[in-house]
């Protein structure tokens, strides 16, 4: 039974779905559009300062910040990669979870803020993600995690692909929280979910997808990644919910991956939407809990789950 915090969010989003999430496609365009009128504000805010040190670079033309433990060494590295469709950009919630992650998981979290769509698609973007990806994972000094969520957890298996295929060093662990792994949006078991999401709708999702994908076809893996070759990925946790379009596809990536021989830690919450580990609820507490105790042990200490 979803917690009375839970179900007053399932009220708000779903009166406000059409503006919170990207239901509405006429929405969504006036979402693209005011971005690329009047840029959001994409930086930590300064209460990360009391707990965190922050410090950041533009080694790509683009900000990538880094935010560790202000005291103390990390135990793990976090290469966190936002979401927001490709077509927004990092905001409060993400940056919430990026402050526990540091504070309660002892991580150093790696957080990119890339060009959004359209002025930065897959064939842009994703190259100089991988560049950074594999200089992280290069370093065995720590473990390495890529987190996402949504669009961003779709962008983490598709970092992961591309450092298998290149014959770099692999990420220690994939955390993906709602992926967003197939933009083409074609999966029948879509129309099972969609009466129940009050956040996302498959034509405003889509059009996102196609600004992101660009030149590439949309089913292209650096645009689509569960097209591609699941096998060889590290293990990986999954959260889904079960009012999140989304999780059509996340299911899949489960089967699939499982059967390459993938280890999938899969948590479907009932009663959930979109990027739930992310709100305030008490699923959402749990989730992050679940998310905490998943992330790896540093090399040479025993695996510790918090």
């Amino acid at each position: 039974m979803p917690s009375f915090s839970s179900r007053a969010l399932l009220l708000i989003a779903s009166a406000l779905g059409h503006k919170m999430g990207y239901r509405d496609l006429e929405e969504v365009r006036r979402k693209v559009e005011k971005q690329q009128r009047r840029p959001a504000a994409f930086g930590p805010p300064r209460r990360l300062d009391r707990h965190c040190r922050v410090t950041a670079h533009f080694r790509h033309g683009w900000p990538c910040y880094e935010v560790a433990p202000r005291a103390g060494d990390a135990g793990v590295q976090v290469l966190y990669l936002h979401g927001g469709a490709y077509i927004e950009e990092i905001g409060d919630n993400h940056w919430n979870l990026i402050e526990q992650l540091v504070t309660d998981g002892s991580a150093r979290v790696i957080v990119p803020v890339h060009p959004l769509a359209p002025r930065g698609t897959a064939a842009t973007v994703v190259p100089d993600l991988t560049a950074l990806a594999g200089r992280l994972t290069a370093d065995r000094s720590l473990p390495t995690v890529f987190m996402g969520d949504s669009a961003g957890g779709g962008l983490s298996v598709t970092l992961a692909q591309r450092l298998r295929d290149t014959g770099s060093t692999p990420p220690d662990e994939l955390v993906l929280i709602s992926p967003w792994l197939d933009v083409v949006m074609d999966n029948p078991a879509l129309a099972d979910l969609l009466p129940h999401d009050p956040m996302l709708g498959v034509e405003a999702l889509r059009y996102c997808g196609s600004l992101w994908a660009g030149e590439l076809d949309l089913a292209h893996p650096w645009v689509s990644p569960l097209r591609g070759e699941l096998a060889g990925l590290p293990r990986t946790t999954v959260f889904a919910g079960t009012r999140d379009i989304l999780t059509a596809d996340a299911r899949r990536f489960r089967d699939r991956a499982t059967a390459e021989g993938v280890e999938v830690d899969f948590a479907e919450a009932a009663g959930q939407i979109h990027v739930y580990p992310l709100w305030p609820t008490a699923e959402g507490h749990q989730a992050r809990r679940h998310l905490l105790a998943s992330l790896p042990a540093p090399a040479g200490s025993p695996l510790v789950k918090r």
